[in-house]
């Protein structure tokens, strides 16, 4: 009867054992930056399994909005626990996250049109390699993907178009597309740079706007990267991002597109992160 029973406790704390397993995330980390001239933070997830096992993972890129930083995913889009339950429930496959900050010094992920403040040269250069040094992470190009909201939505697009032979995936959720033409390109950078030259305007768009790289890849990287693209009926950014779809349907730019119930908002993102991950997961184990 005592072995019956004690059968019968370990099936009903059998769920609770696989949930109690969990990932850790250091919000507080840092790299030096020669580029930006200091150090620069960042997040990052580690799986349930990470510290008991000898074995590299697939990493996720993921980036955070404006006026967030490296702790927005980690306090406001609660990856800890999503990435948990997804990797428990066989949704996700365990994997490394990483959230750098792009709030400190200038906001954005980008390179000024000036060269005075270079963060995606600083992302590509040094960031990158140094994480991928210090973590087991595997490094081929299978298994790295990026993802983000808002602006890091803009991040997702810009890095995966400027650098296709690194991701094989890219998640945009929400975002911002950057200038849809070379008048607003001319306006928004304008607001920066009163003095702005038509070059540098021209540079700005050709660099900072998804809709120009997109109706300018080249053929043979069409499939470089698997899209899914993801934004709310109710949010202000909906017309970049449908722009972005009807301009990759055009390009036949292979990609899932969807349009859900929401606006611009924490529990929209934190709804889209299960599906992220799902899908990021489905590309690393790509035959």
């Amino acid at each position: 009867m005592k072995s019956k029973n004690l059968y019968s406790l370990l099936l009903l704390l059998f769920p609770a054992l696989l949930f109690a397993q969990s990932g850790k995330v250091l919000d507080n980390q840092s790299v030096p930056s020669k580029i930006l001239k200091g150090d620069r933070k960042y997040a990052i997830y580690l799986p349930p399994d990470y510290e008991t096992s000898q074995r590299s993972y697939p990493v996720l890129y993921l980036l955070h909005g404006a006026g967030d930083d490296q702790t927005g995913w980690v306090q406001f889009g609660e990856v800890l626990s999503i990435t948990d339950k997804a990797i428990a429930e066989g949704k996700a496959t365990p994997m490394i996250i990483v959230m750098p900050d792009a709030n400190t010094g200038t906001r954005g992920y980008f390179n000024s049109v000036r060269g005075d403040w270079n963060y995606e040269d600083f992302f590509f250069k040094e960031f990158l390699p140094q994480i991928e040094k210090t973590y087991r992470i595997k490094s081929e190009k299978r298994f790295r993907a990026v993802a983000g909201l808002s602006m890091g939505g803009g991040g997702s697009f810009m890095y995966a178009l400027h650098h296709p032979e690194l991701f094989s995936s890219a998640c945009p959720l929400s975002a911002y597309i950057g200038p849809i033409n070379m008048e607003e390109a001319d306006s928004r950078l304008k607001r920066m740079l009163p003095d702005a030259k038509p070059e540098e305007v021209k540079t700005f768009f050709e660099t900072q706007s998804a809709l120009s790289l997109v109706n300018n890849i080249a053929d043979d990287q069409k499939k470089a990267v698997k899209w899914y693209i993801d934004c709310g009926d109710d949010d202000f950014l909906y017309e970049g991002n449908s722009l972005i779809h009807i301009a990759m349907r055009k390009k036949e730019i292979p990609h899932e597109f969807r349009i859900r119930e929401g606006g611009h908002t924490w529990s929209y993102w934190r709804s889209a992160l299960p599906v992220v991950l799902s899908f990021v997961s489905d590309t690393f184990h790509q035959n």
